[in-house]
Parts: C-alpha cells; structure tokens; sequence
C-alpha cells in the first residue's frame, strides 16, 4: 500500500503481478490510498492447489475489500483483472465508486471451425498421447502453466462475462491501446463501453499501455478518477 485517502484497488492481468501498476501507483499515491495485491497464484502470494474459476476470484476479492475495513473502493483493472471486476461488482454494486478498465478481457466469441476441429484433435490426441498433447497444442500461455493453472486457465477464458459487464452501474471508463491485439479495442473495448454504459478512449500503445505510455494513461486516467 501507498498514499492516504480513498481506496484506489489495482486488479493485475494473468501471469501479471502488482509491480505491473508501478507507475500508476507512484502517480496516484499522491491522491489516493493504493493497494495493489497479487492475486491467488500470481506474484507473491500463495500457489493455487485447486483450479479456481472467475467466480472464485471474485469471492477472494470481495473477502480482501471487507477484511481491509475499506466499504467503497475506486478499482483500476486490467485484462484478466477486469473479469473479476466485472464478476463482482455487477453483484456487489456498493463496493465500487468508479471502476477503469485497460485492455479488458471477458467475451467468449463464436468459435471459428478451425478451432473447433483443433479442440477435437487434441481431445483425440489426449486420449492416448497426453504429455504430446499438452505440449503441442493450446498457447504459448496455455502450455507454460503448471496442471493446476491450466485447469483455472480454462475456466476463467471460457466464462463469457457479458452479463455481468452489462450489470455494472457504477461510473466506468475504458482506455485501451490502439494496437492492442490481445483484446482488441473494436471488439472487445467498444463491446464493453456498450455493455457497461462507460466511455472508451483509445491511446497509442498495446495490451499494456499503461506501462508503456504511463504519463498519458496517468492524465487519462486522473480525469475520471479525481
């Protein structure tokens, strides 16, 4: 934690840890009392021994606002930290003041039948060859992740998370990178402004353009916040 004042909450991406939000962190000190915490099987805090969905996330996080004594927070999210958000707040609506999201994750799109005839094979696959299977198919992400991630892996990409984005009702504003290809802002950011009632706003930079460009997405971001 740092700073003094209202809760700012900072959500990190998958595979992502605090130390991602540095420069928000330094920057919002000033105003804000942050906190910015690992979440379950990331960064620093404790391996996860069970796969846990998005809804378990949630619970976590909803369990640390209230043991904190914060009542109402202000959350920064990103990717992977949006589903969370969206998960919880959209049931818990007195928890958030206003939430920001960046890069954004949560759409199950239609399945293309080139992927469907890939989830086939490898199921096929697995069947008989597992070690190869695991190996050779799925993502670079995917394949990095230890038996228990990969089982939470699946369940947190294959929630589709429209309905809670469309049960947010706190003030939310959504800046994603224009070059952004992990969750591309004419998808997935202008599904979510939708969704959400927010406003997106689109700045130079990829999925993590609040490191990259962290004195413009600091401006951006003020303006909402403070």
């Amino acid at each position: 934690m740092k700073g003094g004042g209202k809760p700012l909450l900072f959500l990190h991406g998958y595979l992502s840890k605090k130390e991602s939000f540095y420069y928000q962190i330094n920057y919002f000190s000033k105003y804000f009392l942050c906190d910015a915490p690992d979440m379950p099987g990331f960064g620093n805090s404790a391996p996860i021994t069970q796969p846990w969905s998005v809804g378990d996330y949630a619970l976590w996080l909803e369990r640390y606002i209230r043991a904190a004594g914060y009542g109402e927070v202000y959350v920064v999210a990103h990717s992977f930290g949006a589903r969370v958000a969206f998960k919880l707040f959209s049931a818990r609506k007195n928890l958030c003041g206003k939430l920001l999201v960046t890069g954004g994750a949560g759409l199950v799109k239609k399945r293309s039948p080139q992927y469907i005839r890939r989830v086939n094979a490898y199921r096929r696959v697995k069947k008989f060859f597992p070690a190869f299977a695991e190996k050779h198919f799925g993502s670079e992400e995917y394949r990095s992740l230890p038996p228990v991630m990969r089982e939470s892996y699946k369940l947190i990409v294959n929630e589709d998370l429209s309905d809670c984005a469309r049960g947010i009702t706190c003030p939310t504003l959504l800046i994603y990178g224009a070059q952004d290809d992990v969750t591309p802002p004419d998808e997935e950011g202008a599904a979510f402004a939708m969704l959400t009632g927010g406003k997106l706003t689109l700045m130079e930079g990829g999925h993590f353009c609040f490191c990259s460009q962290a004195e413009k997405f600091n401006s951006l971001a003020a303006a909402f916040l403070l």
